[in-house]
């Protein structure tokens, strides 16, 4: 797997309908659609939740190859998640080998839960793919706003997400350029025990670290220089305004999130 193949916080411009909507709406639609895919149980349910995260993928205009392409980094959590459910999960056995034991429930349980995980990780993408960093503090600030009332420090805890994600693949193009130089100079980060590859990341994670560092510290440096000092009294370029295609998001993911609820409970 190389590192070019992790997409997370990676925002892809378009002008589609999806990247039109306020960032608020969008990030109300992916909570609500993960809370219905934890309610949902059977065929019926899974089936409307797939439908529903393929027209997002429609109406985003996101290739499919991108997607399948950041689902590499998770594939081994994928893959380990099934094998626990297939052959952890009680029920009649239809097969054994060994202290391995298969079920009918077994194999059910490991293809819903692959399939959630899959959903959760490709919903998510779908929203940093298509909100800039800076909209979607914006969407952040604004969803946290009345918790300011306790004094949570919504804006910098915004922003800190925000920085977060704007950095992701800055440093995962920083860390393929450490281990493209670290190789010429003839390192080795696939061979040997895991010890061994433990020693030959030192060389990767020094230089790493260092350069992240300086990054945070010029960083801080300037916002210091344009005078940063926290939300207060801040104005925005872009005013967010809920349109109609948002309210109409809105009310979809609740429908969504009562109907898989009402179904899961039927047993669908």
């Amino acid at each position: 797997m190389a590192l070019r193949d992790i997409t997370l916080g990676q925002y892809f411009p378009g002008n589609t309908v999806v990247h039109r909507m306020d960032p608020r709406s969008k990030l109300i639609f992916v909570v609500l659609f993960i809370i219905a895919l934890f309610l949902a149980r059977f065929l019926v349910t899974y089936g409307i939740m797939v439908i529903t995260l393929a027209l997002c993928i429609l109406l985003s205009r996101v290739k499919l190859s991108i997607i399948l392409k950041g689902m590499k980094p998770v594939l081994l959590i994928i893959v380990i998640t099934a094998i626990l459910n297939l052959f952890y999960t009680p029920g009649e056995p239809i097969a054994q080998f060994w202290i391995f034991r298969i079920s009918r429930e077994g194999i059910w349980s490991a293809f819903f839960m692959v399939l959630r995980i899959i959903m959760l990780i490709t919903c998510t993408f779908l929203l940093t793919y298509t909100t800039s960093p800076i909209l979607l503090t914006d969407g952040l600030e604004k969803l946290m706003g009345p918790l300011k009332a306790v004094r949570v420090p919504v804006h910098e805890l915004s922003m800190m997400m925000s920085i977060a994600l704007r950095f992701i693949p800055t440093l995962i193009e920083e860390t393929d350029k450490i281990m493209s130089a670290q190789r010429a100079r003839g390192a080795d980060f696939d061979t040997g025990n895991l010890m061994q590859k433990a020693r030959a990341l030192v060389p990767l994670l020094v230089p790493l670290f260092i350069s992240a560092f300086r990054r945070a510290d010029e960083l801080a440096i300037a916002m210091e220089c344009r005078c940063y000092h926290g939300g207060e009294g801040r104005t925005r370029l872009r005013q967010l305004r809920y349109r109609r295609s948002d309210i109409s998001a809105i009310i979809l993911s609740v429908l969504l999130c009562v109907l898989v609820g009402v179904l899961a409970r039927f047993g669908l």
